[in-house]
Parts: structure tokens; C-alpha cells; sequence
């Protein structure tokens, strides 16, 4: 009798949840950090680039990085290099158990 795998196609279109709110559990650190920056006033942060002429290329939006510094400081990641590594680690992560939280 022949193992019966699980499918997985590399080349699929949508790996993850559309919903970027479904990877996390509803009380995840990282949803809590997320809802608490959004309701900062971050116009002191945000005013600069709306007043600028534009050139260059265009910046990751300034809420974000503020969630991701937030975050890391909370996880005890306080390095920039730290920063982008844990993103790409835990975007690898989510993308092998997406759907199989339960099995594995």
C-alpha cells in the first residue's frame, strides 16, 4: 500500500488567506500592537511625506514600520537586520502550515 500525500502546487496564485487578519489567532500580540498603532495620532510621522515633491521611489507606508518596530521591541527584536529577517522567516513559516495548523 502506497503514503497518500497532501497536494501542494508551488506555482498556486493564492498560498495565503486574502485576509492578512486569518494568519494570526484573534488575540495574537501582533493584531493587539496593530489596532493600538492605528488609532495613534501619527501625523507628525505622516506629514512629511504628504508634503513632499514625491521623487524617489515610493516608501513602505509609515503605519507599518511603526507595527513592525512596535513588534519587534516587544518580541525582543530591537535590530534592523533582526527586523527584516523575522519577516521573512515568518512569512516562510505561515506559507508551510497555512491551512494545517491542526496535523502538524
Amino acid at each position: 500500500m502506497s503514503k497518500t500525500f497532501r497536494s501542494y502546487d508551488l506555482n498556486q496564485q493564492l498560498l495565503l488567506p486574502p485576509d492578512l487578519r486569518q494568519w494570526l489567532p484573534a488575540d495574537h500580540l501582533a493584531l493587539y500592537i496593530s489596532d493600538v498603532v492605528e488609532s495613534l495620532n501619527l501625523g507628525g510621522i505622516l506629514n512629511p511625506y504628504e508634503e513632499g515633491d514625491g521623487r524617489g521611489r515610493p516608501p513602505y507606508h509609515p503605519v507599518l514600520m511603526v507595527k513592525l518596530l512596535v513588534y519587534g521591541y516587544c518580541t525582543g527584536r530591537m535590530s534592523s537586520r533582526k527586523l527584516e529577517q523575522a519577516t521573512h522567516d515568518d512569512v516562510g513559516r505561515a506559507r508551510r502550515l497555512v491551512d494545517r495548523r491542526g496535523d502538524v
